[in-house]
């Protein structure tokens, strides 16, 4: 039976290290496109394989990170509020996914005005409410006022580690009880929300954060890694999720995985709208 789960993602034709935003990117370690067009092909067909439904987005030539589709927006309902992105270098993207979410059918709002928002990346769902990571690329006002707008709970998280930049870095919401995260990306008050809100929390460890494994890609009870995350699969897998990993080293270089490609338009697995 098909998924109900959709996804918009970005072929990585024009994908390349070709500036330093963020503590991975090193332009003398480029990406090499044939692997990194390789490695994206084939987690496209592992959420084909899921039975969920991929829009796809033109490439364009000069938006490297346009390939991170999560960055886009905040999908809410048939509402999509557009990134701001903080960083210049990735500004000229806004204009573009506010064409293609129109396109798509959805109502797109602005961030709000004066705000870095940077969508999916830094907004996600457990249950009815939104985390919502803020002070490296998002601002906890944006969030505050997003929130208001659309009429939700907001629990802000400090991430507080600029190798886990965004949330979806070091959260991963598997359904409205349970998630997986990295506890040093948050300061200590995070931390004690995470544990006073979500039931059940998995810890990754060091290695296996910097190996992205906090940014999953969750289709009912498949969860999509990047490879070498041996601890969390056998965590998933005692819970009766079915793990699964695929290489996504060449996205990695530039501080992004499986999550990060993926821009869930049905809402994150785990909302509760």
């Amino acid at each position: 039976m098909p998924s109900s789960a959709r996804f918009l993602m970005c072929p990585p034709e024009y994908y390349g290290i070709e500036y330093e935003i963020n503590p991975w990117m090193d332009r003398r370690q480029p990406a090499d496109q044939q692997q990194a067009n390789a490695q994206w092909q084939a987690l496209h067909q592992l959420l084909l394989d899921t039975g969920a439904s991929i829009a796809l987005a033109e490439p364009q030539k000069g938006l490297p990170d346009l390939v991170f589709s999560a960055n886009a927006a905040l999908v809410y309902q048939q509402r999509a509020i557009l990134s701001h992105f903080l960083h210049e270098q990735r500004q000229a993207e806004q204009p573009y996914w506010e064409c293609c979410l129109t396109d798509l059918g959805f109502e797109v709002d602005p961030a709000p005005t004066g705000m870095s928002f940077e969508g999916a990346g830094d907004a996600l769902f457990c249950g009815k409410t939104l985390f919502a990571g803020y002070r490296i690329r998002s601002d906890a006002l944006g969030h505050q006022t997003i929130a208001a707008d659309l009429g939700i709970p907001l629990i802000p998280l400090e991430l507080i580690d600029d190798y886990y930049y965004h949330l979806d870095t070091c959260f991963c919401p598997l359904n409205a009880n349970q998630a997986i995260y990295f506890p040093p990306a948050f300061d200590p008050y995070g931390r004690q929300v995470l544990s006073q809100t979500i039931d059940d929390l998995i810890a990754v460890d060091a290695e296996e954060a910097g190996r992205f494994a906090c940014n999953a890609v969750v289709v009912g009870k498949t969860v999509i890694t990047n490879s070498g995350c041996p601890q969390l699969h056998e965590a998933l897998a005692g819970r009766g999720y079915e793990p699964q990993e695929t290489d996504l080293s060449e996205f990695v270089k530039a501080g992004g995985s499986a999550k990060c490609l993926t821009l869930r338009l049905d809402g994150e697995e785990a909302a509760d709208w």
